[in-house]
């Protein structure tokens, strides 16, 4: 499965959220107007799991979102731990999205005395050094890294010997995964400089045009 059909598919299923309440049927050129994608495309990606539209009429929204979540796996509940609770992690906890997408923090972890046992939105907060254990006892599946740089790659190598399959890394670091680790890199610095390439040749236009 090309991954990068993977990474669409949230974007197709958060398009139909926003739209079940009002609409029943959607076709691909109106889901692609929404996306900016060609209704070839979504009509492409969707093929590799199975026929859900009919031609000429266009795909049922509500039956599409279930389809989709269930090829997603979010038709069950999915348990994660974040490590590093400093103004980043404590953000990431309060974002209310990942509860009602149902994503579950079970627990949060520090090696910061001072908040070791507190709670975050919610969230216990626990020393690193429990890590394991709770791994373990709660069956995580995803863990999200928002610690300094320097400590990034330790942090995930406890996850992946701790068993966690799924790690989303905040952290500034091109880190590491064996085979058999998803591992997600989150900077929105990075894309931020993606963007100011086309800015500085929009801006290169605008300095030498001679209208």
């Amino acid at each position: 499965m090309p991954e990068v059909v993977v990474m669409r598919l949230p974007l197709y299923l958060r398009a139909l959220n926003l739209i079940e309440d009002r609409v029943d049927i959607i076709n691909s050129q109106e889901l692609g107007d929404t996306l900016q994608l060609t209704p070839a495309q979504i009509r492409k990606d969707l093929s590799y799991f199975g026929k859900f539209g009919k031609q000429g009429r266009g795909y049922n929204v509500r039956t599409l979102i279930q389809e989709l979540r269930r090829i997603l796996g979010l038709d069950r509940e999915w348990k994660m731990v974040l490590v590093g609770v400093g103004r980043l992690g404590r953000a990431i906890l309060a974002y209310g999205r990942f509860p009602r997408s149902g994503f579950v923090a079970v627990a949060a972890f520090d090696a910061d005395s001072g908040m070791v046992g507190k709670k975050v939105a919610g969230v216990p907060v626990l020393h690193v050094s429990d890590l394991p254990a709770v791994v373990a006892r709660e069956g995580i599946s995803i863990g999200i890294v928002s610690v300094p740089p320097s400590h990034a790659q330790q942090v995930i190598d406890d996850l992946v010997h701790a068993g966690v399959k799924a790690i989303l890394n905040y952290a500034p670091v091109a880190a590491k995964v064996p085979p058999g680790v998803k591992l997600r890199d989150i900077d929105p610095v990075v894309a931020a400089q993606s963007m100011t390439y086309y800015l500085k040749q929009d801006s290169a236009v605008e300095e030498f045009s001679p209208y």
